[in-house]
């Protein structure tokens, strides 16, 4: 059934039949009912693709994350792609493997040129590149890149927040000797930001900056967390606490120190970040600081979705929620939460 047909049916000319479809005031009203009451009796559906080039928008967006493997890039997909139905939105996904230069051709549109717009967790792309103007593709940051001057949309984390949390409920617990996993060269933003709420903590409890707890780091994977534990107890025996930049290298660390035959947290307590579905089956059950990832993708989507409605919209800023949840690598006992300063989630404009 095509458009000339409905047309010649209802005695009109293919243009009246558009102006129908798309609800062009313009129309007499007598002249709308017989067309619509046509359009009814032949079964007819407008083109998706006519709709999409008419309106300009094809009805897509694009969720680009460093690794689509990663548990916590992983629900957040999940998150994500269930905002994007909720609004009528099809979900398209990029993985950038935190490179440079693929966070760039993203950026401009190549991998995703027919998406609407896109939300973009960048690690390598500096703050300049950023702030550029995308009028092609209207970008909404997640995460932890990109200052809170930068004008553009952007629900982030504060991950030296996140990290001061951690380190300071291993203090609380009365360890002094505390590890950093998650330290890289180059090193990203999301590894910088957490030393420096590392170092913020312990400077709180008046205790040195040691650098050989602090052992380099490849990617933030299991395995990493592992050898990179092995290397710290090698190196520092006496080390009584590890502080993971995320949940898998905090299960790499448990792995290591188990092999080790090091009690946790009787020898040596373990806090991650995230709080991935593992953490809570881990032996023992992994303390971590959680992140609200169902507020990012909701608060994200609702950014990219006013944006494109509204592009004079001043760029807004949101902080995500985080909370401590305490379990038995720390404690010995589990399901106890503290919650942060940014547990309100705020707004910025």
């Amino acid at each position: 059934m095509t458009i000339r047909e409905v047309a010649a049916a209802a005695g009109v000319s293919p243009k009246t039949v558009s102006n129908v479809v798309n609800a062009y005031v313009h129309v007499h009203p007598d002249t709308r009912r017989r067309v619509q009451e046509v359009i009814d009796a032949l079964g007819y559906r407008p083109s998706a693709v006519g709709r999409q080039l008419r309106s300009g928008r094809t009805g897509m967006i694009a969720l680009a994350v460093p690794s689509i493997s990663a548990p916590y890039f992983a629900e957040l997909g999940r998150h994500v792609a269930t905002q994007a139905r909720l609004r009528g939105l099809v979900l398209a996904v990029e993985q950038t493997e935190g490179q440079l230069e693929r966070e760039r051709e993203v950026a401009d549109g190549k991998p995703v040129r027919f998406a609407d717009g896109l939300l973009l967790s960048a690690l390598e792309m500096p703050d300049d590149e950023l702030a550029a103007p995308h009028p092609d593709t209207p970008i909404v940051l997640i995460g932890e890149h990109g200052g809170s001057d930068l004008p553009v949309d952007r629900v982030g984390i504060d991950s030296a927040g996140v990290a001061r949390l951690a380190v300071e409920h291993l203090l609380a617990c009365g360890r002094t000797r505390v590890a950093y996993l998650g330290h890289k060269a180059p090193v990203h933003n999301s590894a910088r930001e957490r030393m420096v709420g590392y170092r913020s903590g312990l400077e709180s409890a008046g205790l040195p900056f040691e650098p050989s707890l602090v052992p380099p780091c490849g990617d933030w994977s299991r395995e990493d967390g592992r050898t990179t534990t092995a290397s710290l107890l090698a190196a520092r025996p006496d080390v009584d606490a590890v502080f993971a930049a995320n949940d898998e290298l905090a299960l790499g660390a448990l792995a290591a120190l188990r092999e080790a035959g090091r009690a946790v947290p009787g020898d040596v307590a373990v806090v991650g970040v995230d709080d991935v579905a593992e953490a809570r089956y881990a032996v023992p059950a992994l303390t971590t600081v959680a992140i609200d990832r169902a507020f990012v993708a909701e608060r994200a989507v609702d950014l990219l979705a006013t944006r494109l409605t509204d592009p004079g919209l001043p760029p807004r800023h949101l902080q995500t929620p985080y909370h401590l949840v305490v379990r038995e690598s720390t404690s010995g006992t589990s399901g106890t939460t503290r919650d942060s300063g940014a547990a309100a989630g705020s707004e910025h404009v």
